[in-house]
């Protein structure tokens, strides 16, 4: 089991290198923590579609309910867990939107039943029956029978900049090996690094 290094970004990369390797499903899954209006948090899992220094990206529709929580108050924490690997890593961090290019560049390597899908499901809304739905998909479908499949405007990215990155490793004896990255902003190069009690 590799220890972190001084860098978390860098760490970072090694362990999902090894979770790609090893984890039989989806290694990119994450959990995404959001806080409502109320103050009321909001978890779901979703899929990594990228990442470098300057964050963590998914996308998703804005009007979802995640969507509308992360505009209203743009922060967030997220969880990778590699059951194989015993590992985890969390993160947090403001929250900006994507660019409207980086968000066409993915849509347009979606398969073509997503990105139908995307315009047919007004996601986290109160669904009538699944008849409605496919009705739905049915109607886009026919709507974009010839060319491509533009992106809907209400469907975009979130990138999480990191200000915070705790990696856990299971250790015997549930004597735990916890490394905590942090820094005042994503504009900071610096990390404080420490170690944590189990």
């Amino acid at each position: 089991m590799s220890e972190p290094g001084t860098d978390p970004f860098d760490s970072f990369a090694a362990w999902f290198k090894e979770a790609e390797a090893n984890e039989p499903n989806d290694p990119n899954a994450m959990a995404v923590a959001s806080v409502g209006a109320d103050g009321m948090p909001s978890v779901r899992m979703v899929l990594l579609k990228g990442w470098d220094s300057d964050g963590f990206v998914f996308y998703t529709n804005y009007d979802s309910r995640k969507g509308v929580q992360l505009q209203g108050q743009p922060k967030a924490a997220l969880l990778f867990h590699w059951k194989s690997l015993r590992r985890q890593v969390r993160v947090e961090g403001p929250v900006e939107p994507t660019t409207a290019a980086e968000a066409d560049a993915y849509f347009a390597t979606r398969p073509r039943g997503s990105q139908i899908g995307a315009w047919a499901s007004q996601q986290s809304r109160p669904l009538e029956s699944r008849f409605a739905l496919e009705k739905q998909v049915a109607l886009y479908a026919a709507r974009f029978t010839i060319g491509k499949v533009p992106r809907p405007d209400n469907w975009s990215g979130f990138r999480v900049k990191p200000t915070l990155f705790e990696f856990w490793r299971d250790m015997p004896f549930r004597l735990h090996d916890r490394t905590l990255f942090t820094r005042a902003t994503p504009a900071e190069t610096a990390w404080k690094t420490e170690k944590l009690y189990p």
